[in-house]
């Protein structure tokens, strides 16, 4: 039948068991996907994504409804929905043990795909996803998005008629989402395929041709990325004032009544207000006298925000740190981390090589660069978690290479993955971080205190962790490593994979902490978040390809055709200039 849609919930319910109680992750849900187009489902943590894909490719059962999938009812010949889509999970099942080729091969085999299709199909895959010089290499040996890219094109060595993409660029720097995206819409082009995605990032939300949003496993709006937004024309504004500083600015208008959101772009902060009209922020600032403001154009990210936040809500309770320094932030007087020409050998492979930069006390500096461009090796090193093949590196006033113990004690981790122990409760991962950085049995029982409180964590205090929500967890791992007031904060890609109302939350503490005088080293894939840095390197085959402020970054690519450039526009024409050079070079 023409016209008709791809994939329909009717009335759609589905509950799980956790701690006793029972949670609905779906909940009498109607939701129609139109066919031959790119829809984004989008939604908080917990809002019923995953299990909604889940469903949709039969994996699960609903308690109670009707699944339409191609016009297939899919609780009766789940088979037959399921050898039509494709589905890749957030987690895709690479075999890392094999190589890109064997990869390849095994999807097939699984999806019977005949021998005589499957080169043509190889070749189309490989030129698309620029895996064709990388067959014989162990998947495991990939750099995070080219796995990514194969998992993509493992999932669509048959084409399928359906595509469900679970969160399938979290973790993947922005050249390698673009050329991602490019992937998904030649699939829709060239096969007519009709794609659903899900995504923590908003500005991938806005390309799609269809918006589901959900929240609490129902369904808020349907529609154009433009339908959402186009409500809020008159709500959304750009503040400035220099003398203030972007990050004092961002905390105090988030205070003022009648603001919704106030997030930092570029060098202004972004407002979205509960009404349309200006607030009168000279009144509320009265101490402020550069203070500007002009009208921005409402995106689908306004929308959701101002859709999901509640008007009045409570800030982060007040974060300990380390008593502000008699510095002000920056890289003036002794700096807290000290790196030169930093090296780290694989045999004869360098993966890092002449890294050198400099941060100050309650500074927040960024490390970017695609993946596999050598910024996670030069973290871990930086960490003291991976030793130093040469150079020197200095944090807290302390050489890493000498006094590592010591100088591990000054520092506080918080990785990629929620690293903490999944069995043990809040409590009991509080308890053990404590006692690992040496806390007395009171100073142990006061921190605690102050972590459940800070974090408001004290609602699942007995809960183990493994059970958290994905902000919660990133709560608590943050939580942890701040229980021994740490001079400098690490953090690798901490809001990977969470939504933006919890990265929000979470930049109100890392500001907080700074503010206090805590330096902060942050490694991110979100670019927007790039904009909270004060200054930051960006790296490409294991080198440092330029330092220096956002600001001074996004103005090397401003342009008559491009005014007002995003980190996104500078990072990706930082990389393509780089990579220009190497071929020309080569």
């Amino acid at each position: 039948m023409a016209g008709a849609p791809a994939l329909v919930f009717e009335g759609v319910s589905k509950t799980f068991e956790a701690g006793g109680a029972r949670v609905p992750a779906v909940d009498c849900l109607d939701i129609s996907v139109p066919a031959g187009k790119v829809s984004g489902l989008i939604g908080p943590d917990g809002a019923g994504k995953t299990t909604l894909m889940r469903l949709a490719a039969g994996l699960l059962l609903p308690d109670e409804g009707v699944i339409r999938v191609l016009g297939v009812d899919v609780l009766a010949k789940p088979l037959v929905v399921q050898s039509s889509i494709g589905y890749m999970p957030q987690r895709f099942g690479l075999y890392e043990d094999l190589t890109v080729q064997e990869n390849l091969d095994f999807y097939a085999d699984l999806q019977g795909v005949p021998p005589t299709q499957r080169d043509p199909r190889y070749r189309e895959l490989m030129h698309m996803t620029g895996l064709a010089p990388f067959t014989r290499r162990l998947a495991g040996r990939l750099s995070g998005g080219m796995k990514q890219k194969l998992g993509l094109a493992c999932t669509l060595v048959r084409p399928p008629r359906l595509l469900l993409l679970d969160e399938a660029t979290v973790g993947v720097d922005p050249v390698s989402r673009r050329e991602l995206w490019a992937i998904v819409y030649r699939q829709v082009r060239d096969h007519g395929m009709t794609v659903l995605l899900s995504t923590a990032y908003l500005d991938e939300a806005s390309r799609c041709e269809e918006i589901i949003l959900l929240h609490q496993g129902r369904r808020l709006g349907q529609g154009s990325p433009g339908s959402f937004s186009e409500p809020l024309r008159g709500r959304t504004f750009r503040v400035a004032a220099p003398s203030l500083g972007k990050r004092r600015l961002q905390t105090r208008l988030s205070h003022v009544p009648g603001i919704l959101d106030a997030i930092i772009e570029g060098e202004r902060v972004r407002l979205v207000t509960a009404e349309a009209g200006p607030v009168d922020l000279e009144a509320r600032l009265p101490d402020v006298p550069d203070l500007t403001m002009e009208a921005a154009e409402p995106v689908f990210e306004d929308a959701f925000i101002a859709t999901l936040k509640r008007s009045e809500e409570s800030s982060p309770a007040p974060l300990a740190g380390a008593s502000p320094g008699p510095e002000s932030p920056g890289t003036t007087g002794q700096p807290m981390i000290e790196v030169r020409n930093l090296q780290r050998r694989f045999g004869d492979f360098f993966a890092v090589r002449g890294v050198t930069f400099r941060v100050g006390r309650g500074e927040v500096f960024g490390l970017l660069g695609a993946n596999g461009a050598g910024k996670t090796t030069t973290f871990r090193m930086l960490c003291g978690l991976l030793p130093v093949s040469d150079g020197t590196v200095r944090v807290a006033g302390l050489d890493l290479r000498r006094a590592a113990s010591r100088a591990r004690g000054r520092l506080g981790y918080m990785a990629q993955r929620f690293s903490l122990y999944e069995n043990l409760t809040v409590v009991e991962n509080l308890r053990f971080f404590a006692s690992a950085y040496g806390l007395n049995r009171a100073r142990r029982t006061q921190r605690i205190g102050w972590a459940l409180e800070a974090f408001e964590l004290g609602g699942y205090a007995d809960s183990p962790s493994g059970e958290l929500p994905l902000g919660y967890k990133q709560r608590l791992a943050m939580a942890a490593a701040l229980m021994h007031e740490p001079d400098i904060l690490f953090l690798d890609e901490p809001t990977s994979g969470v939504d933006p109302l919890a990265r929000r939350e979470f930049w109100q503490r890392i500001n907080a902490l700074a503010e206090s005088g805590v330096t902060v080293l942050v490694t991110t894939h979100f670019m927007d978040e790039a904009n909270y840095c004060d200054r930051l390197v960006i790296m490409a085959d294991g080198e440092v390809l330029t330092e220096g402020s956002p600001a001074q970054m996004k103005a090397r690519f401003r342009s008559a055709e491009r005014p007002d450039p995003t980190m996104e526009d500078a990072f990706i024409g930082l990389i393509e200039q780089h990579d220009q050079q190497q071929e020309a070079a080569s």
